[in-house]
């Protein structure tokens, strides 16, 4: 007994839906043993805006030969739409609910379970968080499916998990009973005693003997390849770093080794653009519902500097120079948990309002660890403000992949020659620290000296000169 199954599929067909034609041949012999050949052939046609599907099943009655109905189950995309899941990271067997890892990130295959919101026995409802897990660059709060009871934890705090793993165990009957965080404990802690009994029955003697070569295997797994391992002293204590501490380190070393740092210095006057401020600072928050602040004006200043020297917005990416047609500034924020630095796009095309209404929303998010991992990635130009905190004077280091980063300080009232007069004036230190493999020192110092004059007259704007 055999079937043959064709199948022949024609693209570009005219029309849009050609499906379910079959045929079946079936012929019986004389002999003892029957032949059956069957043959079903299905022309699918396919449209260029969609495909459609086709099963095709057959009864088989056994010792009766074949019963063949061919059915063409089809399957339209257009009128049956895609299904979005409201909550697709849960599985369900039944009373229960099994609480998954969120997809993170293209570029995140990993995270750290930072900590549980809740405990076994509470009660949660739908999309309530109850756990944190940590990336490289931001913290994602996994929430229950559904409303129920937390069962258990399957997972640890500190644990490494990956998209799809099985934290929590969530029960949807109302009636469920309580689970006290001791039972959950005790449920851990009891396994630990009867392995080590069992070991000791088992093999009693095999303990003793490896006793003396145990202390050796500790000092080799602590020891790290980057850094020495230090002995524990008194009042202190070692605390692991975090997922994004680590990710800031490790890009600020890259960027020490890659890029040849180099830091030029200039000395801004503040008068006139703390004059702006103040005379338009009322206006501005009645019409646009946001207080202008000095950081939007070295926006537009490092806006303007950028186009009268392209090469600072540029790139090397290995034997190529990339230079990019678009500016996209970076603000760096302290956050108790490390430094992020989520992205303006298209600074060029935003106005004073924009810019500032962009920045108190990114200051935002970054202080409820809410920033998402687009806002974060790209940028061509970085600016830092560490005058916030009262730095007098700064290195800042290159954040790649640019080529530039441009250092804000405090604003001190120092003495200054003004019209050969000695008068006092609020003047702030500005540094930039650019990739002397791209950028000559004669673009970087035009650079720096394009968002003085601008700072210190901001008519310039205006007048594009």
């Amino acid at each position: 007994m055999f079937g043959v199954v064709r199948r022949r599929v024609a693209s570009g067909s005219p029309s849009p839906w050609l499906l379910g034609q079959s045929a079946q041949k079936i012929r019986s012999g004389l002999s003892a043993s029957a032949r059956v050949s069957s043959t079903v052939e299905k022309e699918i046609a396919f449209h260029s805006g969609g495909c459609g599907f086709v099963r095709n099943f057959c009864n088989i009655t056994p010792g009766c030969g074949i019963n063949s109905k061919a059915m063409s189950v089809v399957f339209h995309p257009r009128s049956a739409a895609v299904r979005t899941w409201g909550r697709p990271f849960s599985s369900d067997s039944g009373d229960t609910v099994d609480v998954v890892v969120p997809p993170l990130a293209e570029s995140i295959s990993d995270g750290t379970l930072a900590n549980f919101l809740k405990r076994p026995g509470d009660r949660v409802n739908a999309d309530e968080p109850i756990a944190q897990i940590e990336t490289d660059k931001v913290t994602i709060d996994v929430s229950s499916p559904e409303s129920g009871v937390i069962l258990k934890f399957l997972a640890n705090e500190g644990d490494t998990v990956e998209p799809g793993n099985k934290i929590a165990i969530i029960s949807r009957s109302a009636d469920a009973t309580h689970v006290a965080p001791s039972e959950t404990t005790s449920e851990k802690a009891a396994p630990q005693p009867t392995q080590k009994v069992s070991e000791e029955k088992k093999a009693p003697k095999v303990e003793a003997q490896p006793a003396k070569e145990k202390p050796k295997p500790p000092p080799a797994t602590l020891s790290s390849p980057t850094e020495p391992q230090l002995p524990p002293k008194e009042r202190e204590r070692r605390v692991p770093m975090t997922r994004l501490r680590k990710r800031v380190a490790t890009r600020l070393k890259d960027s020490q080794n890659t890029f040849a740092m180099l830091t030029t210095f200039n000395e801004v006057d503040m008068t006139n653009l703390m004059k702006l401020r103040s005379d338009y600072k009322d206006a501005f928050v009645e019409k646009h519902g946001v207080k202008l602040g000095l950081m939007s004006g070295f926006v537009k200043a490092a806006v303007n500097a950028l186009q009268h020297q392209p090469i600072v917005n540029a790139v090397i990416d290995g034997d190529d120079i990339i230079y990019r047609d678009y500016i996209d500034i970076s603000i760096a924020v302290g956050t108790p948990k490390g430094l992020v630095v989520p992205v303006i796009r298209n600074a060029d095309t935003l106005n004073f309002a924009d810019i500032e209404k962009q920045i108190n929303a990114f200051a935002k998010k970054a202080n409820d660890g809410s920033l998402s991992i687009d806002e974060m990635a790209g940028g061509t130009l970085t600016i830092s403000n560490g005058g916030v905190y009262g730095s007098l004077l700064s290195t800042p280091i290159i954040n790649p992949p640019q080529s530039a980063i441009l250092g804000m300080h405090s604003i001190v009232s120092r003495p200054t020659v003004v019209g050969g007069n000695i008068v006092p004036r609020p003047l702030m230190y500005v540094a930039l620290t650019y990739d002397h493999r791209i950028i000559d020192g004669r673009e970087a110092v035009f650079f720096l000296r394009r968002i003085k004059d601008i700072v210190e007259d901001p008519r310039r704007l205006l007048l594009d000169i």
